[in-house]
């Protein structure tokens, strides 16, 4: 039965049929590692010379964008990551500076470090990685099991957890209420939805801000870690404008709203696919897919192709195999297409494009308690160390 976090986040089945080995994950942040695999062509571009700086960002307990934010804060060094990770995993990862180089020094606390490699003519950008390299550790699980499952190539490429905010799965929200030009929604969300797997501190806090009387009163109880909450409420106490109170948010994490939606309807589209019947491991005649290189097209008759599945956005076309699940479902939504084009934020608008809809898992290996594999960017090892484990509280149980 699949646990109702994963319904929440659009996720409604498994696609493997082996039983779930339980256990957990991440009982310590170093038992859960990832490290960038940057293509061979990238690496060969980074020298001792060149106009722009390349890092290796060592993190561990802070995502990417507050290690980045820091970094910013300290040294005045604006750095752009080709992806974002976690805050409970140790990860490994490439930064670039987006201006010409300077004197640099490597930069160490008791989150993250900073070293520079090298250094390259052009910035490096998301199509440089290729995927990332994940060992992690299930504890107290049935390891016969782990042995012995070998459907890694048949997973799904559902969007994890993490996209829609884990314990609490409330950026789609966010995003879907911004979609919608409901703003005042955006922000009533933000602040007061509660989560029956977040901390109980947390949602006696979140149920006193669901009253906009509160506000004043509860500012300084707002804890530092919920530090975008405390941007938005300043904003809504100083000016009680809830697009200027969004506005307030870095433009980055206000697009990342707009994109979980996007992610929550791609993970619906691809539930209600799959249960239907479709066929999603074998691409047919006018699918878009991609080729070995990332490369978009319709299908050739390549097995080298992977199929897509369209991620809606204001340039969405109907002329897909898919297009009678994402119709339903923008139905129940109360949504169209074009309304990911906001107008009255246009620098958040969603275009849309495709994901592949099986992962490109390779170099699959059990060694003792640890799973090693490596998937393609932007896949999710959450998704397939839930079909491995199929647990019945996923956040019990480390995700």
């Amino acid at each position: 039965m699949v646990p109702k976090l994963d319904c929440a986040v659009g996720i409604s089945v498994y696609c493997t049929k082996s039983q779930g080995t339980g256990g957990k994950i991440r009982t310590t942040q170093d038992q859960f590692f990832v490290s960038e695999v940057l293509r061979q062509k990238a690496l060969d571009k980074i020298s001792e010379s060149g106009k722009y700086a390349v890092f290796k960002l060592k993190k561990s307990g802070i995502d990417t964008n507050h290690a980045l934010s820091g970094i910013f804060e300290k040294q005045g060094i604006r750095l752009r990551a080709l992806g974002l990770k976690d805050a409970n995993a140790t990860t490994e990862q490439f930064v670039c500076d987006m201006n010409v180089s300077r004197a640099y020094e490597n930069i160490t606390t008791n989150r993250y470090s900073l070293e520079k490699i090298g250094f390259v003519q052009k910035p490096l950008t998301k199509k440089d990685m290729i995927g990332n390299r994940f060992k992690i550790k299930i504890e107290d699980a049935d390891f016969s099991k782990i042995s012995s499952f070998d459907q890694y190539d048949k997973i799904l490429n559902f969007y994890g957890y993490q996209r829609f905010g884990s314990r609490r799965a409330v950026s789609h929200l966010i995003g879907k209420a911004m979609v919608q030009r409901n703003f005042d929604q955006a922000v009533d969300t933000l602040l007061s939805f509660t989560s029956e797997y977040d901390l109980p501190e947390n949602n006696k806090i979140r149920e006193r801000l669901k009253d906009k009387s509160n506000y004043s009163n509860i500012f300084d109880e707002v804890p530092p870690q919920m530090d975008i909450e405390r941007l938005v409420l300043r904003e809504m106490i100083e000016h009680d404008n809830a697009s200027k109170a969004l506005h307030a948010i870095p433009i980055s994490l206000r697009r990342f709203f707009v994109e979980a939606y996007q992610s929550f309807i791609f993970n619906r589209t691809l539930s209600m696919a799959y249960e239907m019947g479709e066929d999603l491991y074998h691409p047919q005649v006018d699918d878009v897919c991609y080729d070995k290189e990332d490369n978009l097209g319709r299908y050739q008759n390549d097995p080298e192709q992977k199929l897509t599945v369209p991620l809606v956005g204001y340039s969405y076309s109907k002329k897909n195999r898919f297009e009678y699940q994402i119709s339903k479902i923008l139905q129940e939504e109360e949504i169209n297409a074009k309304d990911f084009f906001v107008k009255e934020m246009q620098e958040v608008s969603g275009e849309g494009g495709f994901r592949q809809s099986v992962m490109s898992c390779k170099d699959f290996a059990v060694d003792a308690q640890y799973v090693i594999f490596t998937l393609s960017r932007g896949s999710y090892a959450t998704i397939l160390l839930r079909e491995i484990m199929k647990p019945e509280d996923p956040v019990a149980a480390g995700f």
